[in-house]
């Protein structure tokens, strides 16, 4: 059984809903796995935001999250974490460079192996031995900064947008943008 980890800021808007969804979407596609959420910066014990938890329950999803902070132990335990942006991933990279091999964003993930994201698996391995010269603190050489330049500029247009403090309609964009996501993810681990 795969544990998959959503991470996003404050782990009550993005990552409750991709836990949420994800949860429901894989009991409909009979993929069995085990799914938290956490925040980088979350206060444990907080409250999903009303409209997070609303979505949620109009989609069939019950269950009342709490807040949770990032932990080691739970870096530990997923099998792969998916964050909501580039800036939550490299948060934790910087933080667990242990975790380069099992930390992606939601939609980089979702869509590695198409075509707008397609890199050769040797193409694959070089940029995360770049990611770990990053995080290391390490000079890149000149064709090192170019593969990661490159990568970067695809990465960027896979953040999802923190509604966190806008409308109803900011959190129904966010939650159906995650759950486009997810349903590649889910065809991936199927």
């Amino acid at each position: 059984m795969k544990k998959i980890l959503f991470v996003c800021t404050g782990n009550t808007c993005r990552s409750p809903m991709a836990q949420g969804l994800f949860s429901l979407l894989a009991k409909e596609a009979g993929v069995e796995a085990e799914v938290r959420s956490a925040g980088i910066a979350a206060v444990d014990g907080q409250a999903v935001s009303p409209h997070a938890s609303d979505i949620l329950k109009e989609h069939g999803f019950e269950t009342a999250l709490k807040s949770r902070r990032l932990t080691p132990e739970e870096v530990r335990w997923a099998d792969l974490i998916l964050t909501m942006t580039m800036q939550h991933k490299g948060a934790i990279l910087r933080q667990y460079p242990e975790a380069v091999d099992k930390t992606f964003t939601l939609k980089e993930y979702a869509a590695w192996g198409e075509e707008e994201l397609s890199t050769e698996e040797s193409e694959r391995e070089r940029l995360q031995d770049v990611i770990i010269k990053l995080l290391q603190g390490e000079k890149l050489d000149e064709e090192e900064r170019r593969l990661w330049q490159a990568y970067e500029r695809k990465l960027l247009q896979f953040d999802i947008a923190d509604p966190f403090g806008g409308g109803r309609d900011e959190y129904e964009r966010t939650a159906e943008e995650i759950k486009q996501a997810l349903k590649q993810v889910i065809s991936r681990l199927g």
